[in-house]
């Protein structure tokens, strides 16, 4: 799914089976996280589901994926908090366990996604800000490590983001909808991959007066590490959630979680 690393050059490779990936920067090893949803539970006790709390079996999941993968940084593309705005008791115990424990390890950081207004005066509250491994939160525009940009994708990812050879994005939680050979039905979490179409970031820079990117890179759109959230039904028509999708992804494929190629992501 990623480009050749051959020459020094960045890649990006899904860890066989799960929803993560490992990104070689060319400045690091970096494990890749996507809408991790802490306290998502709770949201949903709200409406009515009933589920017990799986922030222990998240947190262990993140640490164990940690350390198989021998990466010096994690990188959460957004949505790592669940509650829009100022997280409550429960999810911010959560946050801080989480981020306790990854910051034993490495540093951490950010592209903060829709769900994650709060979460910068939450991480400082916490004290996770300092250390000498600390979380750092982006802006929404999201960052640059070597030759990978990394952003939630809910706005426009920053210039230097979608200059980079290869662009990691979240938000729309990827998911195919599969036959089996009697009828049935299945969903099942996706990988999107594709080059990245200059088109709409030239579009954008034209509206906001700025000089337009030059895009010539990858885009891999990451599946949600929490298998308890939505998301699109990348091969039913159903309208994306990026201001640059499905337009700015040129010839899209997708990959099941076990690396399972299905071939155009339109066609599945």
């Amino acid at each position: 799914m990623a480009r050749d690393p051959s020459g020094g050059r960045p890649s990006v490779e899904p860890l066989p089976g799960e929803p993560a990936a490992v990104a070689d920067t060319g400045a690091g090893r970096v494990l890749v996280l996507a809408d991790y949803h802490a306290g998502l539970e709770v949201a949903l006790r709200r409406d009515g589901v009933e589920l017990g709390n799986r922030a222990d079996d998240r947190r262990e999941a993140a640490l164990r994926l940690l350390a198989e993968s021998g990466a010096d940084r994690v990188v959460l593309l957004g949505d790592v908090a669940n509650a829009i705005g100022d997280p409550g008791e429960t999810e911010r115990r959560e946050l801080d366990e989480l981020f306790d424990a990854l910051t034993e390890r490495v540093p951490v950081t950010v592209t903060p996604g829709n769900h994650d207004g709060g979460l910068a005066d939450v991480v400082a509250a916490l004290g996770h800000d300092e250390g000498p491994n600390p979380v750092t939160v982006s802006n929404a525009a999201g960052t640059r490590i070597g030759g990978v940009g990394f952003a939630h994708g809910h706005t426009w990812p920053a210039p230097a983001v979608v200059e980079a050879p290869v662009v990691c994005t979240a938000h729309e939680h990827p998911v195919v909808r599969l036959e089996d050979e009697v009828g049935g039905h299945r969903a099942e979490r996706a990988w999107l991959r594709g080059r990245l179409a200059p088109g709409p970031f030239e579009g954008h820079a034209g509206d906001a007066g700025i000089e337009p990117p030059t895009v010539d890179g990858d885009l891999v759109v990451f599946p949600a590490f929490n298998d308890l959230t939505g998301g699109t039904w990348v091969n039913e028509e159903q309208e994306f959630l990026s201001p640059f999708l499905p337009g700015g992804l040129a010839d899209g494929e997708a990959y099941l979680l076990d690396g399972t190629r299905l071939g155009a992501y339109r066609s599945v």
